[in-house]
């Protein structure tokens, strides 16, 4: 058994592996200094979230490796993946009755040690299971081929709404982003694949003019939803309300400048800044790090995007490529999201950095998620070497 471990870890991508674990590792660090003074205030101690976020990186490593290990064969089986997305479409539909209610959204079921966020495994359950379906593509006609997703994409669309209920407006872009992206990665045709992007962008601009126009007396958009576009469009003057994260995330990444002004030296994490170790922890790196530190924690991320894009492309076999595309386009969308929220580029959509942030439900599923990229890599490896010594 130890030998067959040291001849997969030989095998796996140790760039992806070595990535992944400064991430979560730094995570650690990071998620004490952004949260000590928050920590102090709820929970009289000041390593409250540092304890619990090291647990979750210790669960986090250990659910990777499993992963990483497990026959693919027994991942790409029908039984299996059925199984796994009946019991997320149970557990999403649990949460909206059961789940713990923080902030307004109903997206947590309350465990000892971890909340279980059902959104968090949808995202990944959603690419795993469209890898699957669409591995099985037989034809060509393209009429055909859309119709042997329909049943599929229904089922994406009903775990996609009862996200969006929840409600968790960026869960539900991530997904349907990603299942798009893998669509289009499935062998579209790239005009058709442009025509239907260019669409994209086009309702996407619509919905924004709607919603700049309309957006309080829209149903779907109404309430929170347009007070975080409301901040986005002009933070500054609802600076005491709705712009108040925004506006102290500006404060935070300017004054970090270029080197910040050293870890653990935050003032916005001090009560100005909400969710300074969830939502925000990047601004909480630009100002403690500064620009090159934030520039580093990119830069690793991108390390961990650009691997997984790079073994799916190396993929022989499509479910393992689709699986790796789907993860990392999920990956890109979450990070642009948070990102872009911190600095204003997007309307705040309450989604956490990916392996950085605290969070248990989310770094284990992603976790999961680098834990079947690393397999891939393994089984791309071994099908190598076992073609060279063949030929």
């Amino acid at each position: 058994m130890i030998q067959g471990i040291k001849n997969r870890y030989k095998l796996m991508d140790k760039y992806l592996l070595f990535a992944y674990l400064v991430m979560v590792i730094f995570s650690i660090i990071m998620v004490f200094s952004a949260s000590s003074y928050s920590a102090m205030q709820s929970q009289g101690n000041p390593a409250y979230y540092l304890i619990r976020q090291a647990v979750h990186v210790t669960l986090s490593i250990v659910i990777m490796a499993v992963t990483a290990s497990i026959s693919l064969k027994k991942i790409n089986n029908k039984k299996t993946v059925m199984a796994i997305v009946a019991m997320t479409t149970l557990l999403l539909l649990a949460v909206l009755v059961f789940g713990r209610e923080i902030n307004g959204a109903k997206r947590w079921i309350p465990f000892p040690i971890v909340n279980i966020q059902p959104g968090e495994i949808a995202k990944v359950v959603a690419v795993w299971y469209m890898a699957f379906i669409l591995s099985k593509r037989e034809t060509s006609d393209l009429s055909s081929f859309f119709g042997s997703i329909k049943k599929p994409l229904l089922i994406i669309l009903l775990m996609a709404a009862l996200i969006f209920f929840q409600p968790d407006t960026g869960t539900t872009v991530i997904i349907l982003g990603a299942v798009t992206i893998m669509i289009f990665a499935s062998g579209i045709p790239i005009k058709i694949g442009l025509g239907f992007s260019a669409a994209g962008v086009g309702i996407l601009a619509g919905l924004m003019l709607l919603i700049r126009q309309f957006g309080d007396k829209l149903p779907l958009i109404s309430g929170y939803r347009y007070e975080r576009f409301q901040a986005f469009w002009d933070p500054f003057s609802l600076a005491d309300s709705h712009g108040l994260q925004l506006v102290n995330s500006y404060y935070a990444l300017s004054r970090g400048g270029l080197g910040g002004v050293g870890l653990g030296n935050s003032i916005q994490k001090t009560g100005y800044l909400p969710f300074p170790y969830t939502d925000f922890i990047i601004a909480i790196v630009g100002e403690e790090l500064g620009f090159i530190g934030l520039l580093l924690v990119l830069a690793c991320f991108s390390l961990i995007v650009l691997r997984i894009f790079l073994i799916g492309i190396h993929s022989k076999k499509a479910f393992r490529s689709l699986i790796c595309f789907g993860i990392g386009t999920l990956l890109v969308i979450q990070s642009l999201f948070n990102i872009g929220g911190v600095v204003g580029l997007l309307p705040i959509t309450g989604l956490t950095f990916p392996f950085l942030s605290y969070g248990g439900s989310s770094l284990m599923i992603l976790s999961f998620a680098i834990g079947l990229v690393l397999n891939v890599s393994t089984r791309n490896n071994h099908d190598r070497q076992k073609s060279k010594a063949e030929s």
